[in-house]
C-alpha cells in the first residue's frame, strides 16, 4: 500500500504546497491544522511518517511529538520536525521531544524533503512490525508506552 504522510502545520500555503510536492511523489497525505488535529489524526490514520511543525496554535508540535511519543499505537511513526527556525535550539528541542529528524522549511528543494521522507520510511519499517506483535500479544499493555 502507497505509504501515508501525516503533514501538520497551521498555514494553509504550507499544507498546499508541500502537501502537492508529496502527492506528486506518489504518497498518500493527511493534513492537520494544529497540534491537538495532529494527535488525533495520528491515533485514527497511524501515518507511516509525520511532517510536523513545531510552532502551531494550542498543542505546538513538540509537545504533539511527545504526545505521539507517549501512545503505544504510534510512538513507532517517524517524526520529521518541519519548521521555519534552523537554529540549534529548535533542532535540539525537537529531538529531545521525540523527532527522529529536522527539515527546514519552506523546503525550496522538493528532492531534499522527499529523500527524508524516503529515510524516515525506511527506518520506520523493522518497527511497526515489531509493536503489533507487542500489541497483540495479550500481555496486559496499556497502550501507553514512554519513549
Amino acid at each position: 500500500m502507497t505509504p501515508l504522510v501525516l503533514l501538520a502545520d497551521d498555514s494553509d500555503d504550507v499544507l498546499e504546497a508541500h502537501g502537492e510536492i508529496l502527492e506528486d511523489a506518489g504518497y498518500r497525505v493527511a493534513f492537520a491544522r494544529d497540534g491537538r488535529q495532529a494527535v488525533a489524526q495520528a491515533l485514527e490514520l497511524r501515518p507511516d511518517v509525520i511532517l510536523m511543525d513545531l510552532q502551531m496554535p494550542g498543542i505546538d508540535g513538540w509537545e504533539a511529538t511527545r504526545q505521539i511519543r507517549a501512545d503505544l499505537r504510534t510512538h513507532h511513526i517517524p517524526i520529521i520536525a518541519f519548521t521555519s527556525h534552523g537554529l540549534r535550539r529548535y533542532a535540539d528541542r525537537s529531538f529531545a521531544a521525540g523527532c527522529t529528524s529536522f527539515v527546514e522549511k519552506p523546503c525550496r528543494s522538493a528532492p531534499l524533503l522527499l529523500e527524508e521522507v524516503r529515510r524516515a520510511l525506511a527506518r520506520r519499517a523493522p518497527f511497526g512490525t515489531v509493536t503489533a506483535a507487542v500489541h497483540d500479544n495479550g500481555s496486559g499493555a496499556t497502550g501507553r508506552h514512554r519513549s
